[in-house]
């Protein structure tokens, strides 16, 4: 159940605010798990301008995906009174339990691939804010997922790889645009906000890292009739991308049917705006 809004944030334990991991040996033994795509965000001037950025308000209902070390965790905490995190690592789990109250934490142990962010959503009365450092192992899925809670989230921040964020926020004709690019601009304004180096972790990842904020558009400016049919054309147009769409939506659209939507059949995928394939979708929903 999620807590009714604090007046004054609920205060941490002594010293909570300040337990963020800056060396190797500060993560308290703990062994970063390549299973669980675990690395530990411990710059902390990084920390705060994720959190500046993220502008939690007391009393608003937010979760955590992956809280790891906690380094996020305890200056959430601190602005907002309560947090729910969803984390699968058992060890981390009982950390957590050993450095909050359950006044000021909630925790969901499993996955969040599975994880109900609607029953959050529903317990809330108001639309759920989602914040993470994204497993990059699991980060398309875990985007894909979350996007079918969009109408009940005020907001995402997430920390990925930059190539994920490049690819979500890419125009047509780039290189980086394909179907998460089209499936997430479908449903989400978004935004490159800044990138984070490797040194900021420990352990330390081959990537740059790049936060980006995610707000969903309200449903009357969606457009697609047949969600899963445009989800299904999107998948083919990008599944050979040097074939054109008469090659790889030969299943969907015939020569007659570009000409009714007014797109050129000798095009490839990556050419095609969100709209396109919008209208794509509704000619062949409205065909029958």
């Amino acid at each position: 159940m999620l807590r009714a809004p604090h007046t004054q944030p609920a205060p941490l334990p002594e010293g909570a605010a300040t337990r963020i991991p800056m060396q190797d040996h500060e993560t308290d033994g703990h062994r970063a798990r390549k299973r669980f795509g675990q690395n530990f965000l411990s710059d902390p001037n990084i920390i705060r301008r994720i959190i500046d950025a993220i502008r939690p308000q007391a009393g608003e209902p937010m979760v955590e995906i992956g809280p790891g070390l906690g380094a996020m965790t305890a200056p959430l905490i601190e602005r907002l009174g309560h947090l729910h995190v969803v984390e699968i690592d058992r060890d981390l789990i009982a950390r957590l339990h050993e450095r909050y109250t359950p006044a000021q934490l909630t925790v969901h142990e499993g996955d969040a691939l599975k994880f109900d962010f609607g029953g959050l959503c529903a317990d809330a009365g108001q639309p759920l804010r989602v914040v993470g450092n994204l497993p990059y192992n699991i980060s398309t899925p875990i985007l894909f997922h979350l996007a079918g809670f969009a109408e009940r989230v005020k907001d995402m921040t997430f920390m990925l790889q930059k190539e994920v964020v490049m690819r979500m926020v890419a125009e047509p004709g780039t290189e980086e645009y394909g179907r998460l690019s089209v499936m997430l601009q479908y449903r989400f304004r978004m935004g490159r906000m800044f990138d984070v180096p490797p040194g900021a972790f420990r352990p330390a990842p081959k990537v740059m890292s790049s936060i980006v904020r995610m707000a969903p558009l309200p449903r009357a400016q969606l457009g697609a009739q047949d969600e899963a049919l445009l989800g299904a054309i999107v998948t083919a147009a990008f599944g050979q991308r040097r074939k054109t769409l008469k090659n790889t939506l030969r299943e969907f659209m015939g020569d007659a049917d570009f000409d009714a939507v007014g797109i050129d059949a000798g095009l490839r995928g990556e050419k095609l705006s969100v709209a396109q394939f919008v209208a794509i979708a509704n000619h062949c929903s409205g065909r029958g």
